[in-house]
């Protein structure tokens, strides 16, 4: 179903949407608009990129009340072309957005079967953190993410640097990326931590058992990278064999064969679900990530104003206990297939 099928999603994303609600992301003061826009996609993963609709895009997310905005070093594979578009479309509105950015890898090193190269000593976080500035044409970095765990750098050290570069005002909060319990807990006593950003959604739940909890005892915001499952809980999906090499999809667990036609029958009870509440299937999927907790900001990625509308007007849906019920009904534990290939999947 697209945003037409439904009267309610028009009128929601022309009309509500442009009052999104504000959320707290824990207990240090960031605060951000309930739903946030992850840029990756704009520039890698999912195809060529386009960067007059990804300026246009994130233009229009700010028009419907959006003001957390995600990138990374990462996403321009050095370059900062994704940075460099981000604050080329926030420089009119620079100081009224959050700008989120993360470091962590060595770009300058050979990508591997095991993914690329962690570097997070502190000369690098500096080194890295001088490059965003200069791409984002800003001053300061609202949250300055660590992307991954460095097993080879002590995360005391990585959490004094990133609260030195604060005390110094390029940066205004810390925050980790796919960090569990122990780590949170260690970078925390040496400076706090404002936010922790995971994968998280119905087709991903891995975080609920451990980590969740220790973000809601420390005072830690929540914010979910692929909460549509990588373009999955969008309905739009084909085979994996269907997409170029250059898009994830092609080789993302989810989509092979046996894990596909599972995740594609659950997706179909969810649009049934989704149907009978006048709404897509888009926005119950965020809906229910953000019926979980208070302190919870997706960043759902897209390139298109009109699914921009569809995701934030999901900031205005309300579902109710029978609903999250049948959510959980339909998928208990989450998608067929692992997020990442073994070699480069997190560990907490």
């Amino acid at each position: 179903m697209t945003q037409q099928d439904t009267g309610q999603t028009d009128q929601q994303g022309t009309d509500q949407s442009s009052n999104l609600p504000t959320r707290k992301l824990g207990t240090q003061g960031l605060e951000a608009g309930a739903i946030g826009l992850g840029t990756m996609g704009m520039t890698m993963a999912y195809g060529a990129g386009d960067e007059p609709g990804g300026i246009a895009t994130i233009r229009r997310a700010y028009e419907l009340g959006v003001t957390l905005f995600d990138t990374a070093e990462l996403y321009g594979m050095g370059t900062g072309s994704n940075e460099q578009l981000l604050g080329r479309a926030v420089k009119d509105f620079r100081d009224d957005v959050v700008i989120a950015t993360k470091f962590g890898f060595d770009m300058s090193a050979p990508q591997t079967g095991a993914g690329m190269k962690l570097n997070s000593r502190p000369d690098h976080i500096r080194e890295v953190t001088e490059n965003s500035l200069r791409h984002l044409g800003t001053d300061y970095i609202d949250v300055l993410y660590q992307h991954r765990v460095d097993p080879d750098v002590p995360i005391e050290d990585m959490a004094g640097t990133v609260g030195e570069l604060i005390a110094e005002g390029k940066v205004r909060y810390l925050g980790l990326s796919e960090a569990g319990p122990d780590i949170l807990r260690r970078a925390h006593a040496v400076h706090p931590v404002s936010v922790l950003q995971t994968e998280y959604s119905v087709f991903e739940r891995a975080v609920e058992a451990e980590v969740l909890p220790v973000v809601r005892e420390l005072g830690i915001g929540f914010v979910p990278y692929s909460p549509l499952g990588r373009g999955f809980l969008t309905g739009a999906v084909k085979p994996a064999a269907e997409y170029p090499a250059d898009d994830m999809r092609s080789w993302d667990d989810r989509w092979q064969p046996g894990n596909y036609e599972k995740n594609l029958a659950a997706i179909r009870e969810l649009t049934a679900l989704s149907d009978a509440k006048g709404i897509t299937v888009t926005q119950l999927a965020l809906a229910w990530l953000l019926a979980q907790a208070d302190d919870i900001v997706p960043i759902p990625g897209t390139r298109s104003p009109q699914r921009l509308a569809e995701n934030v007007a999901a900031a205005h849906v309300t579902l109710t206990p029978q609903d999250l019920a049948r959510v959980q009904e339909i998928l208990p534990r989450g998608a067929a297939g692992s997020r990442y290939p073994e070699a480069i999947m997190p560990s907490w």
